[in-house]
């Protein structure tokens, strides 16, 4: 289970390679000049913050395949996957969503969904998952990505870490600029920002990014506890996905790319940077519910 959030990382490394490529543009001298302008200075970060974001959500899902290894079920060649794509198909009916495009990967017990929207997005499961549980806790697993899918998780996520974005790409200018300032007192500034800047704000993208994680990925735990009961209202009823649960329990989940680590069944890495809750605390939960 040594895995954390990708979508975040992503996130990270975009705002990162923005924030350098600004620099090298020459871009942070006009948001500097005459003084930091905190107005200039927003609207970047929100363009900066939106956009690592949106291109994240954008390429979720065929990043999702080439790191995965999934196989598009087009056709299905065998009893098993005719089966998955049904499921697929009769719960996706069920939530009110498009058919997703549904694969298989190879690997430990584990699944996903991704894309950018809700009726054009990718269920996969695992070979793994596919040997290791019964047909109804599979159904409850898929159901629990397909929940995924129906509440809009992935324009929800990246909604919250463009807000995360921002801020990070705000704060760390203009702390950049007070250390800068404080470096270059009595320089002459009109040539625009100066090395200090320049490293402070590259430094804090990533250090503060990481900052933005622990908060985006207990976001992330609040949206597992409502796909799990999502899940058992499309079945309707909660024990398959208590039992998918406790199955999961015993065995040992596969590692998923980075990019969909939040969506998957299971996974994450310490309490803080953890994109799912511990697997006792959500059948807890499924067994509090009515129904």
């Amino acid at each position: 289970m040594k895995r954390i959030l990708l979508f975040v990382l992503t996130n990270v490394m975009v705002v990162a390679v923005l924030g350098i490529v600004a620099s090298l543009l020459g871009v942070n001298r006009y948001l500097t000049a005459g003084g930091l302008n905190l107005g200039a200075l927003l609207g970047f970060a929100l363009v900066m913050g939106f956009g690592g974001a949106i291109i994240s959500l954008l390429i979720s899902k065929p990043m999702a395949k080439w790191t995965s290894g999934v196989r598009v079920i087009d056709q299905p060649t065998n009893a098993d996957e005719a089966w998955i794509v049904e499921t697929v198909r009769k719960l996706s009916e069920r939530a009110g969503i498009g058919m997703p495009e549904v694969g298989i990967f190879e690997g430990a017990p584990n699944a996903f969904a991704t894309g950018a929207f809700k009726n054009s997005a990718l269920v996969a499961v695992s070979t793994g998952l596919l040997q290791g549980m019964t047909h109804e806790e599979i159904e409850a697993v898929i159901g629990h990505e397909i929940a995924h899918v129906a509440n809009g998780d992935m324009v929800t996520m990246t909604l919250i870490q463009g807000v995360m974005n921002t801020f990070v790409v705000f704060l760390s200018r203009v702390i950049g600029y007070a250390v800068d300032s404080f470096l270059r007192k009595g320089d002459d500034r009109s040539s625009g920002p100066g090395i200090g800047y320049m490293i402070t704000t590259v430094v804090l993208d990533i250090v503060l990014g990481f900052a933005a994680a622990i908060v985006v990925a207990w976001f992330s735990r609040q949206r597992e506890f409502r796909a799990d009961a999502g899940s058992a209202q499309l079945l309707g009823r909660k024990q398959p996905m208590i039992n998918a649960l406790a199955r999961l329990g015993g065995m040992q989940p596969g590692e998923l790319p980075k990019s969909v680590a939040a969506f998957g069944i299971t996974g994450g890495i310490g309490a803080l940077f953890s994109t799912h809750p511990p697997l006792e605390d959500r059948i807890a939960a499924l067994q509090n519910t009515q129904g």
